[in-house]
């Protein structure tokens, strides 16, 4: 007797969806490709979820209800609280393998942004995500890695504002990676609300490498 094929659980079905729309537009995605990335037929996928477009609602609700947790194991993984919110511009940036994948993932943008469900999802997300930014924010300046004088709410918008540009100013001239892109453009931003004890650490470190006072 051949043994009963494993169950493909739908957590398992939505990671093999984000790879494939890694690869493909909105107009090149299919079902079959989805299911043979996932080890699941067309068919199942549809008795699952109706078809394309109620695989990615499920998908973009997955997202937005993912995105209270990501930056709680960012904060985690990370004992410096701005570290944790560079390792999330790092995150925005695998955005950006290469212009094919952020051309993607614009198309897909478009599709949040006319569809009223993946939309109302798209937009819980970036309202959780500048939240949890904020949190991070909040941390650094308890931790004394920025000013307490900071507008943390403000800062936030900020930092959302300027990751999201940030990768598509990077499409344009495609300078170096996204990843490295995104980490000048970040530093820019919170320069001047480093607290004192960061740019004490800074200094330290600058005159280690030089074997003199830092420049």
């Amino acid at each position: 007797m051949s043994p009963r094929p494993r169950k493909v659980s739908d957590e398992e079905v939505l990671e093999a969806t984000t790879r494939v729309m890694g690869k493909r537009g909105p107009a090149q995605l299919t079902l079959s490709e989805i299911g043979a990335e996932a080890g699941i037929t067309a068919g199942a996928l549809v008795q699952r979820f109706g078809s394309k477009r109620g695989l990615m609602a499920a998908l973009s609700s997955r997202l937005a209800e993912g995105t209270p947790q990501l930056f709680e194991d960012l904060g985690r993984a990370h004992a410096s609280p701005l570290e944790a919110i560079r390792a999330y511009a790092d995150c925005i940036a695998a955005m950006g393998e290469s212009p094919g994948t952020i051309a993607h993932h614009l198309a897909y943008l478009q599709l949040d942004l006319t569809d009223p469900e993946l939309y109302r999802h798209a937009r819980e997300m970036a309202k959780t995500s500048r939240e949890g930014i904020r949190k991070l924010l909040e941390a650094a300046a308890l931790a004394g890695e920025l000013s307490p004088k900071a507008d943390r709410r403000a800062l936030a918008r900020a930092i959302q504002v300027t990751l999201s540009g940030s990768l598509l100013t990077w499409a344009f001239f495609r300078e170096g990676t996204a990843g490295a892109y995104l980490r000048s453009d970040l530093e820019s931003l919170l320069k001047p609300y480093l607290g004192r004890s960061r740019r004490i650490r800074k200094r330290s470190r600058g005159y280690s490498r030089s074997g003199g006072a830092g420049r």
